[in-house]
This record gives structure tokens, sequence and C-alpha cells, in this order.
């Protein structure tokens, strides 16, 4: 375990922004509802003349959460349906009416388990568990899974969101391969990359793309909880308004679009700030309600509870108390991203178009290749 030194520096600052110690976790996730209508606010061209009829997805709430016993606790609920079948490995594992729950035990050891959740009316759901399991980080999961305001789905399986990569162990490599992951895009400063370099599955294309590169950013040590707060909000304005951020996101965003073999992996240390707008903005453009985009968000403080509480066990309480906010992810600072966004660009998908270079033909391709229903 490494431990922090009590006198403070611009380094140790970084590494505790940036939570450098990475610890293996054995939280489960489950996926976030989103609410039947947003309330975000954002001029997005939500609607993309999808018709919404009997074959549309009946599903407004679904989720499958691991259990550390192996079981899996399936939920959902789906409007206009008296039946609901769930299938894994193309067995029946489940059934019932348009609103239930069920606890699935003794399937077999995988990867990573799906479930096909199949109304008796309109089109299913493929989901798993958010969270992969690997030796060698906390806070690898899945960006998909999450419903629209318009009633289409995320797709899971294609776009994975992780925090460092520099302890994954040869299974973990392994596991990435057979999870299809081609592409890599590392968010990290080039001191970050040379200290602890990533470990990619073979095959799997690695790629700079520095957020924070000529960016002022973290140069001086707060002094205080506020200031430390207030860097992680400038910091945000920055990934958003930044020379840095905005080369970073277009080149992480036309990936996405090019890589049609899938899966894509963005990641930067400790998988919640860079890596937690990265997602923002994804899920953002798909048309995924703020209020959906904020709970992935700060889900980050859940997986990455055991690393943070390691970091600050170590340091005095008045020490402990400035790093704090460094290492949590709060609403203020994805706020202030979006507050940026409107100061800079005046919506969101202007700063899709002229920020990150998403116009209105490669949003609808990118919708229409990652959303279901």
């Amino acid at each position: 375990m490494r431990r922090f030194p009590r006198a403070p520096s611009l380094n140790g600052m970084k590494k505790a922004l940036l939570a450098a110690t990475v610890v293996a976790s054995a939280l489960t996730a489950s996926l976030v509802v989103a609410p039947a209508a947003s309330a975000s606010g954002w001029d997005l061209p939500w609607s993309d003349g999808h018709r919404h009829d009997r074959h549309a997805i009946p599903f407004t709430e679904a989720a499958v959460t691991a259990g550390a016993d192996g079981s899996y606790t399936l939920t959902w609920n789906a409007k206009g349906t008296k039946r609901v079948e769930i299938k894994a490995n193309g067995k029946v594992v489940a059934k019932g009416g348009a609103q239930g729950r069920a606890v699935v035990k003794g399937l077999p050891a995988a990867d990573r388990q799906w479930f096909d959740f199949k109304p008796a009316r309109g089109e299913g759901l493929r989901l798993a568990d958010r969270l992969i399991t690997l030796e060698g980080t906390a806070n690898f999961r899945d960006a998909g899974g999450y419903r629209t305001t318009n009633g289409q789905w995320v797709k899971m399986g294609e776009i994975y969101r992780s925090d460092a990569l520099n302890k994954l162990t040869a299974n973990d490599l392994a596991k990435l391969q057979r999870l299809r992951v081609k592409t890599v895009f590392d968010l990290r400063m080039q001191d970050e990359r040379t200290k602890d370099a990533d470990k990619v599955p073979a095959g799997a294309k690695y790629v700079v793309a520095d957020v924070f590169a000529g960016s002022p950013s973290f140069q001086t040590m707060p002094k205080s909880p506020d200031e430390a707060v207030k860097s992680m909000i400038d910091a945000e304005k920055t990934m958003v308004s930044g020379d840095g951020g905005k080369k970073a996101y277009t080149q992480v965003f036309e990936g996405i679009q090019n890589d049609r073999s899938r899966s894509v992996l963005f990641h930067c240390t400790a998988g919640k700030d860079r890596t937690g707008w990265a997602n923002a903005t994804l899920l953002t453009a798909l048309g995924v309600p703020q209020e959906t985009v904020m709970a992935d968000y700060l889900a980050s403080n859940d997986y990455r509870k055991a690393a943070n509480d390691a970091i600050l066990s170590h340091l005095p309480a008045a020490q402990a108390a400035v790093y704090k906010p460094l290492l949590d992810v709060r609403p203020e600072y994805l706020n202030s991203g979006y507050d940026e966004v409107k100061a800079t660009y005046g919506t969101f998908d202007r700063y899709l178009r002229n920020g990150l270079g998403i116009d209105a033909r490669e949003l609808k391709d990118l919708k229409r290749d990652l959303l279901v229903g």
C-alpha cells in the first residue's frame, strides 16, 4: 500500500487527484434507470425520426446486479406487456409479469454473464452487470445499458470506461481480448503514462489522447478544501474548452465512430474525471437524461471507495480534508462542465459540432450504431 508523505507536494497532489493507488474491488453494479422524460434542458436533437410502435422496447427499467456469491438479481418494468421471459446461455432462468424481480443462482462461471430480457410484446434487451471484474482495476465498467428520453437503450458491450490499466494481470488482458477490446484511449498526462505505462490486450490499438496537454491545471497545490474544490471545478471547465480537452475528446469520438469492430475503451488514472466527462458527453449526445448521466458519473464514488479510503487513512486529518475533494466526484464538478458548455458554445449540440467536430449526420450515425429500440 502506498503511503503518502505528510508534507504535501504538487506531485503528491496529482497522484491523489488521479487516485494512482488502484485496488481491485468486489463492488457490484446495477443499472441506473433513466426517467421517462429528460429535465436536462439541453438543446439536443433527441429525436431522429424514430417511430415508437409495437416493436419498440417496452422496458422503462431493467437491471442486472451480480452478487458476491455468484448470484444475479434481475429487476424489470415493461409497460404494455403481460409477460417477460429472461434467458441466460440460451435457457430460461426467470419469468414474470410486466414488473418483476428474480434472483438467479448456479450459472456457470463466465467472463461476463449476459441476460436476454424478452417481453411478450415489443423488442427485448440484452443486459449484463455493469462492472467488469478485473484483478488490476476497480472502476472498469460498461458505458451502456441506459435508457434514453425517447425509449431507446444504449447498447452494452460496445464502449467501456476504466481507471488505470498499468496493473492489469495476464488474466485481465486475456479477458479484455475475449471482450473484443480493440481500441484503447489513454486520457492521462505524459508523466502518468511514463510512470505507469498502460498494459493493453493483444491486438488492441493504443491511442494517446491527453486531455490536459498544454493546460495549466494542477500547477499549484491547494491549501484548503475550498481551493481543492475550485481546482476540480476549474479542471472540468478545462476539459470542455481547453485545446487539449477538445482534441482528446474529438479523438475518442472519432475512434468510437470509426471502430465498428468494437469494443472501445477510454480511461484515465482513477476513471472518474477525464473519463467521467468523456462518458457524460457520450451519454448526453445519445439522449440519456441528465439525471441518469449524473448518477453514472457519481457511481465512481462507490467503485473507488476502497481505494480512496485507503489513501485518506494514511494522511493527517487536515491534509485528508484537502485531498478528499480531489478524490471525490461531486455534482458541482460535472455541472461545471455543462456550465462551461453553455458559456462557451451556448448549447450542447453546438459543443458537439464546434468543439468536437460531430455534425448532425455523424450524430445520427452514432445513435444508429449505439442505440437499440
